[in-house]
């Protein structure tokens, strides 16, 4: 079922299973938040793999994929909380690749009560300390300000999809490149949501990170960081992996989905 998500300053586009859990296994609803790097196309693989066993729902933010382009000042919690509310999920499981674990680990810190369980993928959290002085900032940086699409599409292929060539992942390729568009259309909108990697030891709920072996070493280093941080988390390893994991592995994701979020 696809749904539009009223927010302040635009609107947001979300797809629903609708599974009602009575009819499922028994367990909350599932949210899956996209990274920055792709947009919610990046869990159709997963999303067939979950068919039938709970309520789904993902969402393009602001600007990403079928979600026009934001206008007005807005925050990643902010819309997830718009979605939750709006589609009536009062608890849901969050799972969270990239930057959108960066938004379910702020969400389970600002309103605890909503989460019943992470799963988070390459995490990033947007004040983990960073190392500003990595070579992916300088190259991102210059291309966006030159408004290079291609310098930054190339950035993002080599950075994030290193177990396979573009002209072999062709699924890959069209999420770096939809992820590129969406960068120019959010411009200066989006707004830094509260501090979360210094309050990681608050988190009660149930947490597991996933990192793949060919990850890009800083968010590698972020995603151990977070699991070393949140109580009784457990830290998987991928082989073979790297950023893309939901198109890489969604048997494992669908796996986790079940064994973390009862």
């Amino acid at each position: 079922m696809k749904a539009v998500v009223h927010v302040d300053g635009g609107e947001i586009w979300a797809d629903d299973t609708g599974v009602p859990v009575a009819a499922a296994d028994g367990g909350d609803a599932v949210v899956l938040l996209h990274p920055g790097w792709g947009d919610a196309r990046i869990w159709d693989d997963l999303l067939a793999r979950l068919d039938g066993r709970r309520r789904v729902v993902r969402y393009d933010t602001r600007g990403y994929g079928s979600s026009p382009a934001p206008a007005g000042p807005f925050t990643q919690v902010g819309d997830l909380t718009a979605v939750l509310d709006q589609l009536g999920i009062g608890r849901a499981v969050l799972v969270g690749h990239s930057g959108g674990g960066g938004t379910a680990i702020g969400l389970a810190l600002a309103q605890p009560d909503r989460v019943s369980a992470l799963v988070l993928l390459a995490p990033g959290v947007p004040d983990y300390p960073w190392p500003h002085d990595d070579p992916y900032w300088r190259q991102f940086e210059a291309a966006f300000t030159a408004g290079d699409a291609e310098a930054l599409a190339t950035l993002g292929r080599q950075t994030w999809a290193a177990a396979s060539a573009a002209s072999e992942d062709p699924t890959a390729e069209a999420q770096i490149r939809a992820a590129v568009a969406a960068f120019f259309r959010i411009g200066e909108f989006e707004q830094p949501d509260p501090p979360a990697f210094s309050r990681l030891d608050e988190i009660r709920v149930p947490a597991v990170v996933a990192v793949g072996d060919l990850e890009y070493p800083m968010v590698a280093g972020c995603g151990r960081a977070v699991a070393e941080r949140v109580p009784d988390c457990r830290l998987i390893t991928v082989p073979g992996a790297d950023h893309l994991l939901p198109l890489r592995v969604p048997d494992l994701i669908a796996d986790l989905i079940s064994s973390t979020g009862r």
